[in-house]
């Protein structure tokens, strides 16, 4: 059972992170050839308060925000 572990900064729809999971599981049973069920996503999201880039936290820096379109 293949389990896979996203971590992302959060502002995903959840249209976003449906069409996420179907892509993931429809690459998995295609290559490694296991069935649709036997798939497991987890998906954690972290705050911009909780990420950092360049020692700068992501809430302090405007510019390192997701994009929503």
């Amino acid at each position: 059972m293949p389990i896979v572990v996203v971590n992302m900064k959060e502002g995903r729809t959840l249209e976003q992170k449906r069409a996420m999971v179907t892509g993931i599981t429809k690459v998995l049973t295609e290559t490694v050839n296991v069935p649709q069920a036997s798939v497991r996503i987890i998906i954690n999201e972290m705050k911009n308060d909780n990420f950092a880039i360049a020692g700068t936290l992501v809430c302090d820096d405007p510019s390192k925000q997701i994009k929503k379109d």
